[in-house]
């Protein structure tokens, strides 16, 4: 009787807390959206219906309020649909909106301790430390070795397709092995080759971490939700998946690198200027330095370890999308593909035939496919920030409590028709100053502000060799039907459903697109 008493007892205050805590925005008098207890607007995600970015991107789609309170689970959000508001929470209001408020706990797990992840003052100075690894200097720096891997990548799909014929490639595996070579090469700074070798070790770690596992689906889940009980994983020894190999596989690394007195233009020798002398140079010419007593360095390989695994995750997906989907756009719109092709032939003569940092700066028109691309797929679905102090919503009497977590929906903006007319359609004219029709505002596919990604330059040349070297080696067939691309329901960032299809032909080596 006891037994059944204390279960009706918990039964009775389980239902309680849900009513009350699925009430919060209907009592600090925010519009909300219906929320199915206790999943809330993961629901679908919970159902393997749709991804985590997708899900979002729905409840953005099932409103026109500029922003609407929603749940996480049990952990309540704020949606902001607003795209100037939006904005302004991550530029004008920054001092605000400074932390993502996901898992982070550098004393207990230093690889946790990211550019993405750390707060505050211990942010905004790693940042700053940060930023000189990413100037035009440096990349051009790191440009023959991205090069090189480009060059891997033609060379695989010559032996690949038949000489007179076309065949269709998966283009979001291509450019997969292509990410995680370019990665491992420009900031890892080691040599493989995923075109011949798709075991190698380096890959079979990169699939450990990005794999639809049940263990890292809960702790991804727990690391953006819930940092108290991530936190926790982690005191009783539970790692993530892949995560202590590759931390393994940079410690070796930055041993070799310091007991051999080995210099390469790459991040990783970048971080290890920083580790050694507290700065990364200002002068882009200069890479190499010397080795400092263990007492007096700056950087732990731990922190190393931890950054090259932010820029791992952060650059691998992104990469191989961003460049699979700009000619899966190409294919559908040949009127598009042939303005690339003149604007890279034009601009490769410009240049003497030579394929340099400085040339692929000057192909305004390959910027401007990048730029439409970024916007009808951004590579993240979702931007997220936490409330740092009470702050008074616009034209409102409403305020946001300090804690509260932000989401933005960049999907739901980016195709949103009174910021993009036409979302659906591939207009990469739509940014030029001729023909702009879009709100500025608006477009954030890196982010904005202090915040926006770090190394959005360097992904975006290495989207743009891929292009070219593709374009100048190969001819596109095009299709007049056009199709729009389905995603799975894995992961936050958008996966195809089925990879991502183009048929190439071989063209005559004349050095042009």
């Amino acid at each position: 009787m006891f037994f059944i008493l204390l279960l009706l007892t918990t039964v009775a205050l389980l239902y309680v807390y849900l009513k009350w805590n699925f009430s919060f925005w209907e009592r600090k008098g925010f519009p909300y959206a219906a929320a199915c207890i206790p999943f809330g607007a993961l629901d679908s995600v919970r159902r393997n219906k749709r991804s985590f970015g997708l899900a979002i991107y729905d409840m953005y789609t099932a409103t026109k309020k500029p922003f609407v309170g929603i749940y996480l689970t049990l952990r309540p959000a704020l949606l902001v649909r607003d795209a100037q508001l939006a904005h302004d929470m991550l530029v004008k209001d920054f001092a605000s909106f400074h932390d993502r408020g996901v898992y982070v706990d550098e004393v207990h797990d230093p690889l946790s301790a990211n550019l993405f992840s750390l707060e505050g003052n211990r942010w905004k100075t790693t940042r700053t430390k940060l930023t000189p690894s990413f100037t035009s200097g440096k990349l051009k720096g790191m440009f023959p070795t991205a090069e090189a891997v480009a060059d891997k990548m033609l060379a695989y799909l010559n032996n690949k397709l038949p000489e007179t014929s076309s065949s269709e490639i998966d283009m979001k595996n291509l450019m997969s092995s292509y990410a995680i070579d370019i990665i491992a090469s420009t900031i890892f700074g080691l040599d493989v080759d995923s075109f011949t070798d798709p075991n190698n070790e380096f890959r079979q770690i990169s699939k450990e971490v990005t794999q639809p596992t049940a263990k890292n689906i809960l702790r991804g889940t727990t690391s953006f939700l819930y940092p108290g009980l991530e936190r926790i994983f982690n005191r009783l020894g539970s790692s993530i998946d892949g995560l202590g190999r590759m931390r393994d596989l940079a410690h070796r690394t930055i041993a070799y690198r310091e007991e051999n007195k080995l210099m390469r233009p790459d991040l990783m020798q970048l971080l290890l200027q920083l580790r050694n002398t507290g700065k990364v140079s200002n002068d882009d010419d200069i890479w190499a330095t010397e080795t400092a007593a263990e007492s007096l360095k700056t950087l732990t390989k731990d922190n190393i370890a931890a950054h090259l695994f932010l820029f791992f995750v952060a650059g691998y997906e992104t990469t191989a999308s961003t460049t699979a989907f700009t000619l899966y756009e190409l294919m559908q719109n040949p009127d598009v593909l042939a303005k690339l092709r003149d604007d890279i032939n034009q601009t490769l003569e410009k240049h003497n035939g030579q394929l340099t940092y400085d040339c692929i700066q000057d192909m305004k028109y390959l910027e401007l496919c990048v730029m439409e691309t970024t916007r009808k797929y951004p590579g993240l679905p979702i931007l997220n920030r936490m409330c740092t102090e009470d702050y008074p919503l616009p034209n409102s009497k409403l305020v946001v409590e300090k804690g509260t977590q932000i989401i933005i929906s960049l999907l739901g903006i980016h195709r949103d028709e009174e910021y993009f007319p036409e979302p659906l359609s591939y207009q990469p004219e739509r940014f030029t100053d001729e023909h702009r029709n879009y709100t500025p505002a608006a477009y954030m596919p890196f982010g904005v502000g202090p915040r926006q990604c770090i190394a959005a330059r360097m992904g975006k040349m290495n989207v743009k060799i891929a292009l070219t070297k593709i374009l100048t080696n190969f001819n596109i067939e095009t299709r007049l039907e056009k199709r729009e691309i389905d995603f799975t329901v894995n992961g936050v960032p958008l996966l195809p459903k089925g990879g991502v299809p183009v048929k190439l032909t071989r063209k005559a080596q004349s050095g042009t697109a």
